[in-house]
């Protein structure tokens, strides 16, 4: 299993971004969806993942861009059709991230059956805290997320209102995608999405664990 310091570099190199929707009830219901029987699966490439100290950018073809609080599973392990009993010995830990989702663009790939890669994938759209080693987070499902933009909370919510837990995500998605070590897993939002701007400012955190801070850019193509 890799050390946290060549995980947080694995994110780099090109690994895989995971994400599930639908995963909280509260935000199913803000956005005017419906919960579903499994999980819903989507990906963002690697030039999504974005680093504390960098900016978000927001892409020029969109003029709402919302951000979407989430925990972050880090795989320390290859695994394919992991069983959901010892899904979490493939862990290798934490961090908090955020869905960056461009919800125009979205809405219009929603209403022609498309896919939601350009909502979702544009260059800086997943940014990452540090990484939190699972030593540090004994039960996953027992915290609380929160995120504040220009020093107003917007969203806080706690992992145990999760409608699929870590360990069936984990078991659920390699049966699928193969997952390797230093994949990332997003898991899902609680309610309060909402829009960012330039020159913004997201502080977000887990309460007690980790914290982070981004601000919003436009991107200069």
């Amino acid at each position: 299993m890799a050390a946290a310091g060549q995980l947080s570099r694995f994110w780099e190199w090109g690994k895989n971004i995971v994400c599930v929707g639908r995963n909280y009830a509260d935000h199913v219901k803000e956005m005017r969806s419906t919960v579903l029987s499994e999980p819903v699966l989507f990906l963002k490439p690697s030039t999504a993942y974005a680093p504390e100290g960098s900016p978000i950018l927001l892409p020029p073809y969109s003029r709402c861009v919302h951000h979407e609080l989430e925990l972050g599973v880090v795989m320390g392990a290859r695994g394919r059709a992991v069983p959901e009993a010892t899904a979490l010995d493939y862990v290798a830990g934490y961090a908090l991230c955020l869905d960056m989702t461009a919800r125009d663009v979205q809405d219009e790939c929603k209403k022609e059956g498309l896919p939601w890669t350009l909502a979702k994938g544009f260059t800086t759209s997943c940014p990452v805290s540090a990484f939190v080693p699972k030593e540090k987070i004994p039960d996953p499902h027992n915290l609380k997320l929160w995120l504040r933009v220009n020093g107003e909370l917007r969203q806080e919510g706690e992992t145990s209102s999760m409608i699929f837990s870590i360990p069936y995500i984990i078991s659920y998605v390699s049966k699928i995608i193969t997952l390797e070590e230093g994949d990332i897993i997003l898991t899902g939002s609680p309610k309060g999405v909402g829009p960012v701007k330039e020159n913004d400012e997201i502080q977000a955190g887990i309460h007690g664990v980790v914290s982070m801070t981004f601000k919003v850019e436009k991107a200069q193509y």
